[in-house]
């Protein structure tokens, strides 16, 4: 069983954010009918599903139809957005029952320089106080340290204000109130093939707790895989069983389980650098 699964519904985005790689791959959106034959597919594996891996998910027009889906079939869905289309999705958004967390990259502000910021945040937090009112978990993320951080000041001082505290420390970050926390972190480089090989020693989760799916069908490792270029099959035509008993998938598990990175964009992947630590 898989802590979640990332099912990419778009691989679309309406910024171009200096700290995400974006993707060279074909612009694609999942049509409601393959969505469901792929989540069909996912049902029994994993009870959490993130529609995101490349792309902005708020940017799906059948958005409302596709929750719909995954509420059908049992999904507990988790939205990653950098807020900016709340506007108009947030009526979607607050009446879907299958929404269990929505994560809002607020460094996505900064890394696009989008005019002014307190409009911006006043309404992702009127986003998150209705959101964590109806029961889900919302989750302000300023993973930007390293570079990106200037307006980080503003933004905590306005997150102060609408969530006076005292907020509380936890594992990832704090807890400002019931449902609501910030997680703060650090820039990391993305896995590419044109990087500089860092280590053949290192561990992931992918394929542990996680794979992603793209929208073409794809599977993936994991979340970080933007390009497909660890493509383990494609669960248009195959079971995902199938898929993870195959011999490139087994062969990066037990890579994994000595500690090794038997993949060359695993040999890349700044972020699995954190689990070294």
């Amino acid at each position: 069983m898989l802590r979640k699964v990332y099912l990419e519904i778009s691989n679309l985005c309406n910024l171009r954010c200096s700290f995400c790689p974006g993707t060279r791959r074909a612009p694609r959106m999942l049509t409601p009918e393959e969505f469901r034959l792929l989540a069909g597919k996912l049902r029994g594996h994993t009870e959490y599903l993130y529609f995101h891996l490349m792309g902005e998910p708020l940017l799906h027009p059948e958005l409302k139809e596709l929750l719909r889906i995954a509420g059908e079939l049992g999904f507990r869905v988790m939205l990653t957005t950098n807020g900016t289309l709340l506007p108009e999705k947030r009526e979607i958004l607050l009446h879907t029952p299958a929404l269990h967390k929505v994560n809002l990259s607020l460094q996505s502000f900064e890394a696009n320089d989008a005019g002014e910021l307190e409009p911006y945040l006043a309404e992702c937090v009127a986003f998150v106080k209705q959101a964590a009112a109806k029961g889900a978990l919302c989750e302000f993320r300023l993973w930007n340290q390293g570079g990106l951080e200037a307006r980080n000041r503003d933004i905590l001082a306005f997150l102060h204000e609408a969530f006076p505290g005292p907020w509380e420390k936890s594992r990832s970050g704090e807890r400002l109130v019931e449902r609501v926390w910030l997680d703060p972190g650090e820039r990391f480089d993305w896995p590419d093939l044109s990087l500089d090989e860092q280590t053949e020693r290192g561990f992931c989760y992918g394929l542990r707790d996680q794979i992603g799916v793209l929208v073409d069908g794809t599977v993936v490792p994991c979340c970080l895989d933007h390009e497909g270029d660890v493509p383990l099959g494609n669960l248009f035509s195959q079971s995902l069983e199938e898929i993870l008993s195959g011999p490139r998938a087994r062969a990066i598990y037990e890579g994994f389980s000595r500690r090794v990175a038997v993949e060359p964009l695993c040999r890349r992947c700044g972020y699995a650098r954190r689990f070294d630590k």
